[in-house]
């Protein structure tokens, strides 16, 4: 399996990239990278039936990943969680055909191994072997397990808040735990600083190319599981907007092998009261976000103030004709006890959400008994108790 990656390029001014040697974010636009593939050759190399008859996991995708060498990839058994109908909610809510994709079950509870398990294994291959991440929690943790596994320095830099069990991981797996005063984004900005003094390579969100590249991953499933016919909603809660944009590129790139069409899911991203830079941008027609003051929420990976990719993560909501809401701590809350309760699963407060947005999504009859809803669940409930 050779992985097709082509190079890299800024989705703002489409200034492309060497892709073999170590790149951060596009200098003159501040926007994240994206990777380009050869879709001419891949489309002739593979096909859907062969990808879903290989070994679960992220790698089955490697032609579509951008770590070249086998050596290099990483993996601790994430990927491949599963899609779960929720039947009694449907009934409830008058939407017979809702499921819940459930990422709490990957290694170190979240989507966050995913993106790691890449950025690290890519970042490896590219000769890097010192890191640093700042991170409301999921992604320290699960930068620490693989730096754990493939036996490299990392450097956690959490909100002094940050959740028990985020802390525990990251100390466990031998990382550097670094705690600081203040949200996520006073956290980034101390781990900018002394990384560069140090010399650690940042993989915190968006700031590399590849974690994105991980994520993209949870879109390939879900088309692989509706049988290369997408779903018509996609309900996605949203702190740095890395899941929502790793799931849209994987559309893009599927229709560019033509494995599906043209018809894309309308997402709807999340987001707690407290803390809703991308819901306020969305409510006014804005393509970028403001720093979000204050910011406070039970779902600590929504508490994300200012969101490094708010123009993709705008243009994704337009361009699919989606829309933005945010929902309170309250119904997050009586949300995770309702899926605990009817359907047996325990989510994260990130993932409730998305439950919590279906009432009013559909008293504004934004969403039709007819159609297929997926709610994802970035993490599991026990890391919170």
């Amino acid at each position: 399996m050779i992985s097709g990656l082509a190079d890299l390029e800024c989705p703002e001014c489409r200034r492309h990239f060497d892709a073999d040697r170590v790149q951060t974010i596009c200098q003159e636009c501040r926007s994240p990278l994206l990777a380009n593939y050869d879709f001419a050759q891949l489309s002739q190399d593979l096909a859907p039936e062969v990808v879903s008859q290989r070994p679960r996991g992220i790698w089955r995708w490697a032609e579509l990943l951008p770590v070249r060498q086998a050596a290099f990839r990483l993996t601790l058994g994430e990927g491949d969680s599963p899609l779960i109908p929720l039947p009694r909610l449907g009934k409830e809510l008058g939407l017979p055909h809702l499921f819940l994709k459930d990422d709490g079950i990957n290694p170190t509870g979240s989507f966050k191994a995913r993106g790691m398990a890449v950025a690290l294994g890519r970042a490896l291959e590219l000769g890097l072997t010192s890191f640093v991440i700042s991170s409301a929690g999921n992604a320290g943790g699960a930068l620490a397990a693989y730096a754990g596994r493939a036996g490299v320095e990392a450097h956690v830099y959490l909100p002094a808040d940050a959740l028990n069990a985020n802390q525990l991981e990251v100390k466990l797996a031998g990382a550097h735990l670094h705690l600081v005063d203040g949200l996520i984004n006073q956290a980034a900005q101390l781990a900018t600083s002394e990384g560069e003094q140090a010399g650690w390579f940042n993989l915190s969100t968006l700031q590399e190319p590849y974690r994105l590249e991980g994520k993209k991953t949870m879109g390939f499933e879900l088309a692989e599981a509706f049988h290369w016919d997408l779903p018509e909603v996609i309900i996605y809660p949203t702190g740095g907007g890395t899941g929502l944009l790793g799931m849209w590129k994987a559309f893009d790139e599927l229709e560019a092998l033509s494995w599906i069409g043209s018809k894309r899911p309308r997402m709807v991203s999340v987001q707690a009261e407290g803390c809703a830079p991308i819901v306020r941008a969305f409510q006014k027609g804005s393509k970028r976000t403001e720093i979000w003051e204050g910011a406070q929420t039970i779902a600590v990976g929504l508490r994300v103030p200012a969101v490094f990719a708010d123009r993709l993560v705008l243009r994704v909501l337009q361009e699919s004709q989606g829309t933005a809401l945010a929902v309170s701590d309250t119904e997050i809350i009586q949300s995770q006890k309702r899926l605990a309760t009817i359907e047996g699963i325990f989510v994260a407060p990130e993932g409730s959400a998305t439950l919590a947005a279906l009432p009013p999504l559909l008293s504004q009859g934004w969403l039709s008994p007819d159609e297929r809803v997926v709610l994802y669940n970035t993490g599991c409930g026990l890391k919170y108790v």
